[in-house]
């Protein structure tokens, strides 16, 4: 994955967040919890990467960057609050089907409308040296980025001043609940 552009790990990982959907969807109640987990970090850590790398870079870069990256950002405020409700409900919510079935209607929706508007616009007016360089910077804001939603931290000074310290919070309390044998 060294030398992947930054659209192709994007529209990688779309791919790879609806899989988690179907693989929610499909779980065994046994197994549903820990599939919820997965997506719902998947999508935490995603959009946090996205949103200190990828827009910050594309509000700079595209014309109309602003209105593009706006409607995107409102976009993942939506899905990140559902998935709050979502993740506070838990699984045995009574409302967890219906509240998921929307939740996917919205990612579904918000990764057409980046891939469109937004990626498709970034690789017309980027180099592929600066889209390599972005697929590197977004790993690393993913190493980083918190495991949870946190809604209002759409922005990439909000993510670095609030994101980093409670993403080494939930990290380390999830090391520690695995260390003691529960799940997280």
């Amino acid at each position: 994955m060294g030398e992947q552009d930054v659209i192709e790990l994007l529209v990688t990982q779309h791919g790879q967040i609806r899989d988690l959907f179907d693989e929610v969807e499909q779980a065994p109640p046994d197994r549903l919890e820990e599939a919820f987990d997965r997506l719902t970090r998947m999508l935490s850590v995603h959009e946090t990467a996205e949103e200190e790398i990828v827009h910050p870079y594309a509000r700079r870069k595209l014309d109309n960057g602003q209105g593009v990256v706006g409607d995107r950002l409102t976009e993942e405020n939506r899905a990140k609050q559902l998935l709050l409700e979502l993740h506070k409900g838990g699984v045995d919510h009574p409302q967890f089907w219906e509240r998921l079935g929307e939740l996917r209607t919205a990612v579904t929706m918000h990764a057409r409308s980046e891939e469109r508007y937004e990626f498709a616009k970034l690789r017309a007016n980027t180099s592929t040296v600066e889209r390599r360089a972005m697929a590197a910077a977004v790993r690393a804001a993913e190493s980083l980025a918190p495991l949870r939603p946190h809604p209002g931290t759409e922005s990439a000074t909000k993510n670095m001043l609030m994101g980093t310290p409670i993403a080494l919070m939930e990290r380390a309390r999830e090391m520690i609940r695995k260390g003691l044998g529960k799940h997280t």
